[in-house]
Protein backbone atom coordinates (compact mmCIF):
# COMPACT_ATOMS: atom_id res chain seq x y z
CA UNK A 1 0.00 0.00 0.00
CA UNK A 2 1.44 3.48 -0.42
CA UNK A 3 2.20 5.54 2.77
CA UNK A 4 -0.08 8.47 3.66
CA UNK A 5 1.94 9.50 6.91
CA UNK A 6 5.45 12.49 6.04
CA UNK A 7 7.92 12.90 8.17
CA UNK A 8 6.88 15.62 10.04
CA UNK A 9 3.46 14.00 10.95
CA UNK A 10 5.07 11.17 11.76
CA UNK A 11 7.34 12.48 14.40
CA UNK A 12 3.99 14.58 15.93
CA UNK A 13 3.10 10.93 15.73
CA UNK A 14 5.52 9.41 17.74
CA UNK A 15 5.23 12.65 20.18
CA UNK A 16 1.58 11.70 20.58
CA UNK A 17 2.52 8.10 21.49
CA UNK A 18 4.96 9.20 24.10
CA UNK A 19 3.00 11.85 25.85
CA UNK A 20 -0.39 9.02 25.60
CA UNK A 21 2.42 6.26 27.26
CA UNK A 22 3.55 8.65 30.43
CA UNK A 23 -0.06 9.66 30.59
CA UNK A 24 -1.25 6.26 31.20
CA UNK A 25 1.12 5.92 33.53
CA UNK A 26 0.07 8.88 35.82
CA UNK A 27 -3.63 8.49 35.06
CA UNK A 28 -4.72 4.89 35.96
CA UNK A 29 -8.73 5.51 34.92
CA UNK A 30 -8.04 6.19 31.14
CA UNK A 31 -4.75 3.63 31.31
CA UNK A 32 -6.34 1.48 28.24
CA UNK A 33 -7.82 4.52 26.27
CA UNK A 34 -4.32 5.98 26.27
CA UNK A 35 -2.42 2.60 25.57
CA UNK A 36 -4.55 1.69 22.74
CA UNK A 37 -3.91 5.90 21.27
CA UNK A 38 -0.46 5.45 21.67
CA UNK A 39 -0.06 2.29 20.25
CA UNK A 40 -1.94 3.08 17.41
CA UNK A 41 0.13 6.81 16.64
CA UNK A 42 3.31 4.96 17.15
CA UNK A 43 2.21 2.06 14.63
CA UNK A 44 0.49 4.48 12.13
CA UNK A 45 3.88 6.84 12.52
CA UNK A 46 5.97 3.31 12.16
CA UNK A 47 4.51 2.07 8.76
CA UNK A 48 3.53 5.49 7.44
CA UNK A 49 0.16 4.27 6.93
CA UNK A 50 -3.17 6.29 8.62
CA UNK A 51 -7.15 4.20 8.00
CA UNK A 52 -8.70 7.67 8.27
CA UNK A 53 -6.00 9.94 6.34
CA UNK A 54 -7.26 6.93 3.63
CA UNK A 55 -10.39 7.45 4.31
CA UNK A 56 -10.76 11.08 3.56
CA UNK A 57 -8.07 11.35 0.74
CA UNK A 58 -5.11 13.02 3.20
CA UNK A 59 -1.48 12.49 2.64
CA UNK A 60 1.43 14.31 3.85
CA UNK A 61 4.15 12.29 1.78
CA UNK A 62 5.98 14.22 -0.24
CA UNK A 63 4.95 13.79 -3.74
CA UNK A 64 8.14 11.77 -5.28
CA UNK A 65 7.53 8.97 -2.24
CA UNK A 66 8.29 5.69 -4.30
CA UNK A 67 6.00 3.43 -1.23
Amino acid sequence: MKKNVGRKDALVRYIIAVVALVAAWFLPEYRTLLLIVSAAMAITAYVGLCGLYKLFGINTCPLDSKN
